[in-house]
């Protein structure tokens, strides 16, 4: 193989692999977490939102810290959102903690 096609084949490689890292940072989001579905899900949002009253959940998971056994996102009305932490009873564990980057 020339020297060219050998930087030309370097280069290629280099930028293929550069977009698959970036594909994959892509997808990645920390705060997504897996979010929960079925009966007991549905359970964990209705009881979120009584917490928030007015409020629009936006996601609910198991809480993978400790201490709660659910956690759920809510828009509250004034569009800022709130973390809601339910026991296994599905009641508050604390209070609504704003989410980052929220007042």
């Amino acid at each position: 193989m020339t020297r060219t096609r050998r930087i030309a084949a370097v280069g290629a490689a280099a930028i293929a692999l550069a977009g698959i890292g970036l594909g994959v940072a892509g997808g990645v989001d920390d705060d997504a977490g897996e979010q929960a579905t079925g009966p007991a899900a549905d359970r964990a949002r209705a009881a979120a939102a009584a917490v928030v009253p007015g409020g629009e959940v936006t996601g609910v998971e198991r809480d993978e810290e400790g201490g709660a056994a659910w956690e759920a996102e809510v828009r509250r009305p004034d569009g800022t959102v709130v973390e809601v932490r339910l026991g296994a009873d599905l009641r508050p564990v604390g209070l609504p903690v704003a989410e980052e980057g929220d007042d």
